[in-house]
Formats: structure tokens, C-alpha cells, sequence
């Protein structure tokens, strides 16, 4: 035995203000780092619901469709004359001019080709659709008069939808008493009735003025700069050394001088109209006249519909659009006023479509309706025509061919790295290279597939066929690597009792590990094949940009797929394919959200526990 002494132990201080000081500043810490993570969360919840909202709220009128539903009179000399009664003749009738002549039934005081041209405008090119399927479906049907809807045009549309321009009513106060029922008439309510609606004319002319004088400023400044440049080509020409660099400086001062006298022609005009339209504001109690630039002013009263021409405080001046039914007084609140916020030159729908498609809706003969043809039609340059069946057919079989490439490659390459391959310097550089091709830009896929399966090969262009080969090659890794890991899940030890009881190596991976791994390959494939459902990059490359109506009937024919879709439509002035696209981001999310799902409930169902 031995005297040694044991080290004293050193207690922790826990009970000195030094150490309660740390203790503090650790909880300080620990609650700044629990609030970074919840401000993370919450910022991250608020863009996403700002997305989908406005996702939602854009795309969700693309699934109705507003129509017509108009008494067509079939007749006989418009589609079969010759009354042979075969299908193909009277598929090739004019059925557009039967629902043409059913709408301007309507309307029959629309009697100049100015107006039934305008008229025809609220009908879609495909209004006859239905109308066609169902007589040559049924030809007992010919000079029968048939019910059938008929598709508006998109501006129509949109016009029901309440797109397109903000629209206020209000309910006038006052007895209003027309002096007429057609033509133009005047309006007379007394008691300063339209004096709040005065005033909203006069601040859109204001900023009209205010408009004017900013463009006006801009031109004399570009005056100015104009000037400057014409100094120094003053200089230039005293100093110049030849005739012909002489002549060639008076030639460019000329242009100059004629360009300063333009824009100052211009600068003038424009501030000679602001300061006319500025008087016209400043006079508050002076009548309004409301051209084309300023927002649309209607009364509806006594069944029909005036166009504000002239504005003032206690009567207006009009023109009728729809007759009134009678010019007696209509008492307070029988009579409202009609604002359409966006001058008439700015909007695609004029204040006569307008009384037009208001008398359609009186009358019932507007429905809004589900909108199928979003679905069952292809691709067109009419909005209301426009739909995602060519793009889902494309997706489709673009995806099957990724699908029966990848899946059986990238397992074998999997199994034969993670089992049977030697572990050796060539081995790791694949696996390292495996894993690097998983982070390559899609792009770069798209350029290789454009190289090799385009040029080289002289596959044809915009076919699913090649998407598919260019989609395999980019997400080949990720299967692999997926695939790796759900063989390395599979515990050694039943490989080793397989091995055990005389299995060969390849029928105890075959027989054993690879059923137990398959949930976990499935699982990675489906991310894979969701990945490769959203792509668009690579597709442009090889040409499945195109415009392409018809629906693909096989792999090697002309496609597109929903994402290319979006980014086309996206790129489009009408405001009807805004809609258009918002929706088809809609079905584009629900599928991803669908194989996801799938992803999660084939893992939890699979999945074991060792």
C-alpha cells in the first residue's frame, strides 16, 4: 500500500455571480436561436402562402367557362343542301354563321355592319363546336331549332369575371326623369345627384394634366441634351479640315435643328393640352364631357342603359345604348350609376359589347359552367380555346420514357457498385463522378442531349422520345444514389445468413437484400421522376418550345410538356392566358403534391425497422 494522496476534486461553481452571469447569457442565446428558427419558419409560411394565394386566386376562374345559351335554328341549306344526311358533309357546314344569326336575333336593332361586326366579336371561333358535334352526331337534328350553349370570346369572358377593369356601382339618389327611350337623350335629377361622380371625373382629368406636363418636361430636356449636341457640332465644323467633313457636319446640324424643332412642336402641344385640361379641373362647377380617355360613366334606368357623354352635377347627356322602356321618372334607388374605372381606348371590351352582353345576362341566356375543354383541348392562340391535354399527353409519355430508362439502369448500376464492384481507384472515381452529376445545372443536360440525340443521332425534334432520353440522363444519379442507400440500409446480416445456408452472392442479393431495399429505391425514384416532372431548361434545348395544337400520339411525335407550357403561355400578352397559366401551375403543383404523397405513404407502408 502506498500513502499517495488523491487530487482534491474542484467543485463547479455554479453559485457565484460569474458563473449565474454565464448561465444568463447561455439562456440568452439558447432564446435568440429559438427565435431566429421561429421568425425562419414564420417568413418562409407568409411567402408561401402569398404564392399559392395569388396562384390560386389568378388560376381558379380558368376552370369556368361562361357561354351562351342560344335557340339555333339548324337550317338545312347552312349545312347539308344537298340533304344527303352523311357525316362528313354536314361536319363540313357553316355552323358559325347559324350561331352568328342566333345571336343578332338578339339584337335585332343592330342593323349597321360596324355594330354586327362588333356583335360577332363577343362570339368565340370555336362557338359552333358543340353545336356541330351534336347535329352530326344526331342529323335528325338539321332544320330542327336546337338549345345549345355557345363558348363567348375570351374578352367576354373575362368581362363576366369581373377582369380586366374595376367596376363600381351606386344606387342614385333622386328622381331621375329621362326625356327620351332612344337616341340621344339628357337625364335631369336636381339636387347636385352626380356631384361625387363630377368629382371623380375632374381627378382623372387632373392627373391627365399632370401626365401631360411630366411627358412635356421629358421633351425638353431631350431638347436640351439635342441643343448641347449641336454646340459641339458647331465647334467641330470651325474646326473642321476638309469640304467633305464639312458638309457632312451642316448635313447632321440640319437633322439636329429639324429634331429641336420637333420635339419642341411636341413639348408645346403637350403643354397647351395639360393647361386646357387643367382648366377644365379647376372649373368644379363647369359640365364634364367624357371622351375616350377618361373612365366610363353609364345610367341604368327604366330597363335600359345611357352613355354619359356630357357630365354635370345635377343632369348628364347620353347616348342610348339599350332603349329605355319608358321615359317616366324613376324614383331614388331605382336607378344606379355604372363606373368601368379603365377608359374605353384602354379596355378590350367597348360600353356597347357591354349593354349587349348586361342585356344577355338579364335575360338568363349566360351560364357559367365548368370549363372541360381545359382539359380535353390542346394547345391554341385563342384563350378561351386554349387547353393542357397535348401538354399532359407530352408529359406523359415523356415521363414514361425517363421512366423505363432510368428505373432498370440506374438499380443495376447501384447494385453492381454497392455489391459486386471492386473497391479500387476506378470504382471511386465513378461513385465520385455519380455524385457529382447530380449537381450539374439541367441545362448542361439539355446541350448534351441537343449534341448527341439531335445532331448526332438526328432523332426528331421536340419528340417525348428525346425529352425522355435527356430527363433519364438527369435523373440517373439521383436514382443511383437513392438506390445505394436503401441497399446499405439492409442490415449485413441477412446477406450473411443467406451466404450461410449456401446461397450464392448473387442469389442472397437478389433474393434477400434487394426486396427489402426496393421500398427505399421506390421512394427515390418517385423524387426523381417529380424532379424530372418540373423541369423546363432542358427541354427547350431540344425544341419542345414549339407551338404544337395537336395531341401526341406516340413517342416519336411533335410535343410539349406542361412546365414548357407555362413558360409559352406565360409569355403571352392576352390577359386571358394569364388565367390560363396560373391554372396550369395549378395541376402542374397537384401532380408534384400527388407523387410526393405517394413518395411518403410507399415509405411509411414499406418501411421496416431492424
Amino acid at each position: 500500500m502506498t500513502d499517495l494522496a488523491l487530487p482534491r476534486s474542484t467543485g463547479l461553481d455554479t453559485t457565484s455571480e460569474a458563473a449565474k452571469a454565464r448561465t444568463r447569457a447561455r439562456h440568452r442565446r439558447e432564446f435568440r436561436f429559438r427565435l431566429y428558427g421561429i421568425v425562419a419558419i414564420a417568413m418562409t409560411t407568409l411567402f408561401l402562402a402569398v404564392v399559392l394565394g395569388d396562384i390560386l386566386v389568378k388560376g381558379l376562374p380558368a376552370f369556368t367557362q361562361h357561354e351562351l345559351m342560344l335557340e339555333v335554328n339548324v337550317a338545312r341549306e347552312d349545312v347539308d343542301p344537298q340533304a344527303t344526311g352523311r357525316p362528313e358533309t354536314i361536319r363540313a357546314g357553316d355552323f358559325h354563321k347559324l350561331v352568328r344569326d342566333a345571336l343578332r336575333r338578339e339584337f335585332p336593332e343592330v342593323t349597321d355592319r360596324a355594330g354586327r361586326r362588333l356583335l360577332d366579336g363577343l362570339l368565340s371561333n370555336g362557338a359552333s363546336d358543340v353545336l356541330r358535334d351534336r347535329v352530326v352526331a344526331n342529323p335528325g337534328l338539321v332544320g330542327e331549332t336546337v338549345r345549345v350553349p355557345v363558348r363567348l370570346s375570351a374578352n367576354a369572358d373575362l368581362y363576366f369575371k369581373g377582369i380586366g377593369t374595376e367596376i363600381t356601382r351606386h344606387i342614385g339618389n333622386g328622381v331621375a326623369t329621362p326625356s327620351g327611350t332612344t337616341g340621344e337623350i339628357t337625364i335631369s335629377v336636381g339636387a347636385n345627384a352626380f356631384a361625387e361622380d363630377l368629382g371623380l371625373i375632374k381627378k382623372h382629368v387632373q392627373r391627365q394634366a399632370r401626365a401631360l406636363r411630366r411627358e412635356a418636361n421629358r421633351l425638353r430636356q431631350s431638347v436640351e441634351e439635342v441643343e448641347v449636341h449641336k454646340s459641339e457640332r458647331n465647334r467641330a465644323l470651325l474646326a473642321a479640315p476638309g469640304d467633305s467633313s464639312k458638309k457632312a457636319l451642316e448635313s447632321e446640324i440640319k437633322d439636329l435643328e429639324s429634331e429641336i424643332q420637333s420635339l419642341s412642336q411636341k413639348a408645346q402641344d403637350l403643354e397647351t393640352e395639360a393647361a386646357e385640361l387643367q382648366r377644365r379641373f379647376d372649373g368644379l362647377a363647369v359640365n364634364e364631357q367624357i371622351g375616350a380617355l377618361l373612365p366610363s360613366l353609364l345610367v341604368a334606368i327604366n330597363g335600359g342603359l345611357v352613355k354619359v357623354k356630357e357630365l354635370g352635377s345635377s343632369d348628364v347627356r347620353g347616348d342610348v345604348l339599350k332603349p329605355l322602356d319608358s321615359a317616366d321618372a324613376a324614383e331614388s334607388g331605382a336607378w344606379q350609376i355604372i363606373i368601368y374605372e379603365t377608359p374605353e381606348s384602354n379596355r378590350r371590351v367597348s360600353d356597347r359589347e357591354v349593354a349587349w352582353m348586361e342585356r344577355l345576362k338579364e335575360r338568363g341566356l349566360v351560364i357559367n359552367a365548368f370549363n372541360w375543354s381545359f382539359f380535353t383541348s390542346g394547345d391554341s392562340r385563342e384563350p378561351e380555346l386554349a387547353g393542357i391535354r397535348g401538354a399532359l399527353t407530352g408529359t406523359a409519355l415523356t415521363l414514361f420514357v425517363t421512366l423505363i430508362l432510368c428505373l432498370p439502369i440506374g438499380v443495376a448500376a447501384a447494385v453492381y457498385l454497392e455489391e459486386f464492384a471492386p473497391k479500387n481507384t476506378l470504382t471511386e472515381i465513378m461513385e465520385v463522378n455519380i455524385n457529382n452529376l447530380a449537381a450539374v445545372p439541367s441545362i448542361v443536360f439539355g446541350l448534351l442531349g441537343l449534341a448527341m440525340f439531335l445532331n448526332f443521332f438526328g432523332l426528331p425534334r421536340s419528340a417525348p422520345l428525346v425529352g425522355g432520353l435527356v430527363l433519364a440522363l438527369l435523373v440517373l444519379p439521383t436514382i443511383i444514389i437513392a438506390a445505394r442507400a436503401a441497399l446499405k440500409a439492409v442490415p449485413p446480416s441477412i446477406k450473411e445468413a443467406a451466404l450461410g445456408v449456401g446461397a450464392s452472392h448473387q442469389q442472397a442479393v437478389f433474393h434477400h437484400v434487394l426486396p427489402l431495399a426496393m421500398p427505399g429505391i421506390m421512394t427515390g425514384t418517385i423524387i426523381g421522376m417529380a424532379h424530372a416532372l418540373g423541369e423546363t431548361a432542358p427541354l427547350l434545348m431540344i425544341g419542345m418550345v414549339a407551338f404544337i395544337v395537336e395531341v401526341p400520339g406516340g413517342i416519336t411525335d411533335a410535343a410539349t410538356v406542361l412546365p414548357v407550357q407555362i413558360y409559352l403561355w406565360s409569355d403571352l400578352p392576352e390577359i386571358g392566358f394569364q388565367a390560363k397559366t396560373a391554372a396550369a401551375i395549378i395541376v402542374l403543383l397537384a401532380f408534384l403534391f400527388v407523387m410526393n404523397g405517394a413518395a411518403i405513404v410507399m415509405r411509411r407502408r414499406f418501411e421496416r425497422r431492424w
